[in-house]
């Protein structure tokens, strides 16, 4: 019983590391991807003010977004953009989880009011 017990703990402890991500498995996939190239080098200035800023954001934020422009325009569960649509449907979930674990680790230019 005590096997069992163990067993089932070290799965979930191993399935909640996965699900916050690698930072640096995230650098490498965001540059791979190129998200710099419309969202900035420091993920601060995107080329257009119209993109997001994505340093500093939050992590499930950036998550929820990814998925979201993954299902696309689907009622009012998707994000419409064909360029993010395109790009984020080229990501596997590791993918989405660390490439947000790493731009939520970037220093932003983002203010939070309180």
């Amino acid at each position: 019983m005590k096997k069992i017990v163990l067993a089932v703990l070290a799965s979930t402890l191993s399935v909640a590391a996965f699900a916050g991500g690698n930072i640096e498995a995230g650098k490498v996939a965001a540059a791979k991807f190129n998200c710099a190239s419309c969202h900035g080098a420091n993920y601060s200035e995107p080329i257009d003010p119209s993109y997001p800023k994505l340093a500093g954001q939050h992590k499930d934020y950036l998550v929820q977004a990814l998925k979201s422009y993954q299902r696309g325009a689907v009622g009012t569960s998707g994000r419409s953009n064909a360029i993010m649509e395109t790009q984020a449907k080229a990501l596997s979930n590791a993918d989405i989880e660390n490439i947000s674990a790493y731009l939520a680790s970037l220093k932003g230019s983002l203010v939070l009011k309180k």
